[in-house]
């Protein structure tokens, strides 16, 4: 064989030894990998909480990428805080006057949801019509959560907060008559009172809107049982016009609490 036979014999030979370990190296490492992931998946099985805790880094990975690229700081507990409700989890009657009170006051379903199943559980433990007090938040505030009247009346039911103040202490303070649930309850309390110290609904009314020391209430009363008997007309399932303009009689009795009798008169609310 001559000398150049040999070199290119050789060659040969070197290339295929360099092909042959490569080869076993790549198998013996996908081999490897393919190890690790049977053990790794094998390992998730039997330990659900670790297999939660990659998931739960896996997400928040994924939120804080999403976060980066459109200029937001993640929070995904801002949900809890949110007052809201779907209204097709309410009861029938529950979603019908939520629909019908969120078409009105043009409000988005879903808060309107939480504070009509708010109201029916505060009304019950007050003795309350919850229409009732539906009423009074439309009357008063139209649902803004944030209104203030120019004498001080703050939130969903225009509670005097500055008069009412004690009853905001165990819910942290003043400023949670801009929180719409504590304003609801703080609200059906104060209208509580003022219910049994007058002995009646309408008188009670007179009494909520500071005009228990005055003739009449100026049509106050009027208005919120007028939307008191459209709820529910609603709520019994017939249809009623988002615009009334003349005032309907109530449906049905409200139900008022034993009267207090007291010789002060209701501060203004």
């Amino acid at each position: 064989m001559t000398a150049l036979g040999k070199l290119a014999r050789g060659v040969q030979t070197f290339v295929s030894d360099i092909a042959q370990g490569f080869f076993e190296i790549t198998h013996n490492g996908f081999a490897v990998v393919g190890l690790a992931v049977v053990f790794s998946v094998l390992t998730l099985l039997a330990r659900p909480d670790l297999r939660q805790a990659g998931e739960s880094q896996l997400i928040t990975w994924l939120h804080a990428r999403q976060a980066q690229a459109l200029g937001l700081v993640p929070e995904l507990d801002a949900i809890d805080r949110a007052t809201a409700l779907n209204p097709k989890d309410l009861p029938k009657q529950q979603a019908a006057v939520a629909y019908w009170l969120s078409k009105k006051y043009r409000v988005a379903p879903e808060p309107l949801s939480a504070l009509v199943a708010e109201a029916y559980e505060v009304g019950e433990r007050t003795r309350i019509d919850p229409l009732l007090l539906l009423s009074v938040m439309a009357i008063e505030s139209s649902f803004n959560p944030f209104a203030q009247s120019p004498v001080g009346a703050q939130g969903l039911m225009q509670v005097m907060t500055g008069i009412h103040s004690d009853k905001y202490e165990n819910f942290g303070g003043k400023l949670a008559a801009f929180d719409p649930v504590t304003n609801l309850r703080v609200g059906a309390k104060v209208l509580q009172e003022c219910i049994q110290r007058a002995g009646s609904v309408q008188a009670g009314l007179k009494f909520y809107v500071g005009a228990a020391l005055h003739p009449d209430d100026g049509g106050y009363g009027d208005k919120v049982l007028a939307e008191h008997a459209r709820l529910q007309a609603v709520a019994a399932g017939r249809v009623v016009p988002l615009t009334n303009p003349q005032p309907l009689r109530t449906v049905a009795p409200i139900e008022t609490p034993p009267a207090t009798k007291s010789d002060e008169p209701a501060p203004a609310v």
